[in-house]
C-alpha cells in the first residue's frame, strides 16, 4: 500500500490529532520544550500551521530528547561545516518506527524486493555504528533496502562493469548524494560507455556543487538519460527528521509528502502561511519523532508550494529553492534558545 494516497484535506483530518498529541507528549517529557512553548505563548491548534514550531538550528545548540539517557539507543549528528552539529536521540522504538517508514516510503518506486545496489560512496564512512554523520547515516539507512552492494567509489570502472554485468538486466538501486552521482557515476557511464538503463537512481544533497558548474537538475535528469538512467528520484530530508523523506514523483519537478509528513511555506518576516506560488521558509511537519520534538521544525531551506493534489501523488507538491543567508537562519533560532 503507498504511502502517497491522502488528500491534502484528508491529510489535515489524519494528522492533526496526531500532531497535538506529540506537542503535548513532548511538553511532559522534555523540560526545554516545555520552556520554549511556555515562553512562546502557544494557543490552540486549529489546523498543522498552526502548530508551534522550533527551528532546525535548536538542535545544533540544545539537547533536546524526550526519553531518558538510560533509553538512548542511537545518537545521529547532522553534517556541520562549522563544527555544529545536530544531534538526535532515538529509542529503539523511534529507531523501528523511522526503519519501517523510510522502507514504506521507498517502496513506492522500489518495489517490495529488495534490489542489487550500487552505492555511489565508500565504505569507510561507517566507521562508527554508533554516532554516524548525516552522509553516513543516509547511506545505511539507504543500503538496508538492497542487497549485493557494490561501492562505486571504493572500486574502478571495471568494477562497475562487473557489477552490471551480473545484475544490469534486471532492475537494481543506484544510491548517492547528487554531486557524488554526477562525478563519479554520470561521468564514469559516459566516458565508458556504461549502459544504467535498468537503474532507479534515488540521490539527495549537494546541489550546490552542480549549481557552480551550471548543472541544473533538469539538466541532470537529462544527462543521466543520455546513458539510460530515467527512472530517477531526487528525495528532500533531514538527520532532524530521521525516516521521513519527501520523494520527488515520477515525472520530476516536485517532491511529494508521504501520508505521514507535510510541508508549510512561511513568510520570513510574518511567519504567515504563504499560498501555492509563494516562496518563503520551509517547514516540515512528521508524526514520526518521538524520542525528540522534531516534529514541527522551521528549516533554513526557502521553499514553494507548486500546487495541491494536482500531481504525480495526492497533497501538496513543492520545490525546494536554496538555503537561507546564515545570518537570518541565526536569527530565526536566538529568541527560542535563550527562553531555552
Amino acid at each position: 500500500m503507498s504511502v502517497f494516497s491522502l488528500s491534502q484535506a484528508d491529510r489535515e483530518k489524519r494528522l492533526l490529532p496526531q500532531l497535538v498529541d506529540l506537542v503535548s507528549h513532548h511538553r511532559r517529557h522534555c523540560v526545554r520544550y516545555d520552556r520554549i512553548l511556555t515562553a512562546a505563548g502557544v494557543g490552540s491548534f486549529s489546523d498543522i500551521s498552526a502548530l508551534p514550531w522550533l527551528p532546525v538550528r535548536l538542535f545544533k545548540t540544545l539537547e533536546l530528547k524526550s526519553i531518558p539517557d538510560d533509553e538512548v539507543f542511537k545518537v545521529l549528528t547532522s553534517s556541520g561545516t562549522t563544527g555544529e552539529v545536530s544531534r538526535i536521540y532515538l529509542d529503539k522504538a523511534a529507531a523501528a518506527t523511522q526503519t519501517r517508514q523510510l522502507g514504506a516510503t521507498l517502496q513506492t518506486v522500489l518495489g517490495p524486493q529488495r534490489l542489487p545496489m550500487l552505492i555511489v560512496d565508500t565504505k569507510s564512512i561507517l566507521k562508527d555504528r554508533r554516532s554516524f554523520s548525516a552522509r553516513g547515516a543516509g547511506v545505511l539507512g539507504m543500503a538496508t533496502f538492497g542487497r549485493d552492494h557494490m561501492w562505486a567509489l571504493d572500486e574502478d570502472v571495471d568494477g562497475l562493469r562487473s557489477f552490471l554485468v551480473k545484475h544490469g538486466d534486471q532492475p537494481f538501486l543506484i544510491f548517492g548524494f547528487t554531486y557524488l552521482v554526477w562525478l563519479h557515476l554520470y561521468e564514469i557511464a559516459r566516458e565508458h560507455g556504461l549502459d544504467l538503463g535498468n537503474g532507479i537512481l534515488i540521490h539527495s544533497g549537494g546541489w550546490k556543487k552542480l549549481v557552480d558548474q551550471a548543472v541544473s537538475p533538469e539538466e541532470f535528469r537529462n544527462r543521466l538519460a543520455a546513458v539510460g538512467l530515467t527512472r530517477i528520484h531526487n528525495f528532500y530530508g533531514m538527520v532532524e527528521q530521521i525516516g521521513t523523506i519527501f520523494l520527488e514523483g515520477p515525472t520530476g519537478g516536485s517532491l511529494y509528502c508521504p501520508d505521514f509528513a507535510d510541508v508549510v511555506v512561511r513568510d520570513p518576516e510574518t511567519w504567515a502561511e504563504l499560498p501555492p506560488g509563494k516562496p518563503g521558509l520551509l517547514e516540515v511537519v512528521s508524526t514520526l519523532p518521538t524520542s525528540y520534538p522534531g516534529h514541527v521544525l522551521l528549516t533554513e531551506d526557502l521553499g514553494v508550494v507548486h500546487g495541491v493534489d494536482d500531481g504525480d501523488w495526492p497533497g501538496k507538491r513543492f520545490s525546494v529553492l536554496g538555503r537561507l543567508p546564515r545570518a537570518e537562519a541565526r536569527g530565526c533560532s536566538d529568541t527560542y534558545r535563550s527562553a531555552a
